[in-house]
């Protein structure tokens, strides 16, 4: 077994750190009191933009933005990055997954750190298309994360292009970069448009996109060569999956985002899970990719009328297999866990009362150590949907491209 790194340990105890140090000092608390009110007072005041914008409203712009947003939106990313590493561009694919997962988690903890609120509907009007608008709408604010991954994402894409093609002259730079500024722009109009964000959001969600782009930008070569070939990347992975679940900020009011968090997380686990133990079979840069004769259209779309199947019934067993061990694991170290809705006996009753809360015997040895949390009863759902995503991405680059390899497509 391979010793720990000295930078590994300081992340860990770093996390460890800031666990104990925030819970110690409500450090959630602090800020939200300090920046919740500014905020607030900039989205009342502008509610006047808003509704100026909206005043230009028909069918055709409602259709536009909304078709914009879902683009846009985590589900979209998380059906095409599969695709992306099945025809080939696997670097490109894995650091688009853990830009998604870095910029998901940090947004939403900055959302529900601040706990401020949208826009207020009415006046303003709220344009919600689809199921995943609906959810969004559940959520704080600031930043608009619409905005902010999409500064992330869009800058990564035209920065990876322009790193690994040496011919783009500074004029076609220039093309893709007021592409880029274009397309954010019509994505933060439209978050506008829609009633889903006020102007500061939108400021908001640039602001901490260009930072965290920044910030990518200058890690992403050391964390590919990290999950390439550093030493315990998945117990180091998994530790740290583990450890930030309880880092996440708890909010004024419970809303999706920490759901959206562990999902993605499960995913960037999974990712580097399987891309560790895949890559000199399946992820190297020599690998066939699509518009060439090692790698076809029908070979590519063959390839997704077997992956995308296959995946979706890894996730399903992924997540019967995790209801099935977690509830036993939890009673035999000694968690008490409920269960929101994945596992009916687990769950809530109307009265309030937790109708099949799972106790153990005695306080275990888990709850006298996880002294920075206030939680008394866990939500096993939070592994759950954690593991399910990881099977599911585990599955995207490991046993999707073994079946690939096996029927030569």
């Amino acid at each position: 077994m391979e010793g720990i790194p000295v930078w590994q340990f300081s992340s860990l105890c770093g996390i460890v750190t800031w666990l104990l140090i925030s819970s110690m000092f409500n450090v959630t608390h602090k800020l939200r009191s300090f920046t919740q009110p500014w905020v607030s007072r900039r989205v009342a005041s502008g509610t006047p933009i808003i509704l100026q914008i909206q005043k230009y409203q028909n069918r055709w712009f409602d259709s536009f933005f909304s078709g914009l947003s879902c683009v846009v939106s985590v589900p979209f990313y998380t059906a095409f990055l599969p695709l992306l590493f099945w025809s080939g561009h696997g670097k490109l694919a894995r650091q688009m997954t853990l830009l998604m997962a870095f910029c998901d988690y940090l947004g939403n903890c900055i959302k529900d750190v601040v706990s401020a609120p949208r826009p207020s509907s009415p006046p303003v009007r709220r344009v919600t298309a689809t199921e995943d608008e609906k959810e969004n709408a559940l959520e704080y604010g600031l930043p608009s994360s619409h905005t902010l991954n999409t500064v992330c994402l869009s800058g990564f894409l035209l920065h990876y292009v322009l790193s690994y093609n040496q011919d783009i002259d500074f004029h076609m730079e220039l093309v893709g970069l007021a592409m880029v500024c274009m397309f954010v722009g019509f994505i933060g109009l439209g978050r506008v448009y829609l009633g889903m964000h006020s102007v500061v959001d939108i400021i908001g969600g640039l602001a901490f996109g260009l930072a965290i782009l920044a910030f990518w930008i200058y890690v992403h070569e050391y964390i590919d060569n990290f999950i390439i070939s550093g030493p315990n990347v998945t117990s180091f992975s998994a530790a740290v999956t583990f450890l930030l679940l309880f880092a996440y900020p708890t909010p004024e009011f419970p809303t999706p985002s920490f759901e959206y968090h562990a999902a993605f997380s499960g995913v960037a686990l999974g990712i580097v899970m399987g891309v560790q133990q895949t890559y000199h079979q399946f992820h190297h840069e020599n690998v066939a990719r699509i518009f060439t004769p090692q790698l076809t259209i029908p070979a590519f779309v063959g390839r997704m009328l077997l992956g995308i199947p296959t995946i979706l019934i890894v996730k399903f067993c992924s997540k019967a297999l995790a209801k099935w061990v977690l509830p036993i694991v939890a009673n035999a170290v000694g968690i008490p866990i409920r269960s929101t809705s994945y596992i009916p006996a687990l769950t809530a009753s109307p009265a309030g009362k937790k109708s099949g809360e799972m106790k153990p015997p005695a306080a275990g040895y888990f709850q006298k150590i996880m002294i920075f949390s206030h939680q008394d009863i866990f939500d096993v759902d939070t592994g759950i949907r954690v593991l399910q995503y990881a099977g599911l991405a585990w599955s995207v680059v490991d046993l999707v491209p073994s079946l690939f390899s096996q029927l030569s497509l």
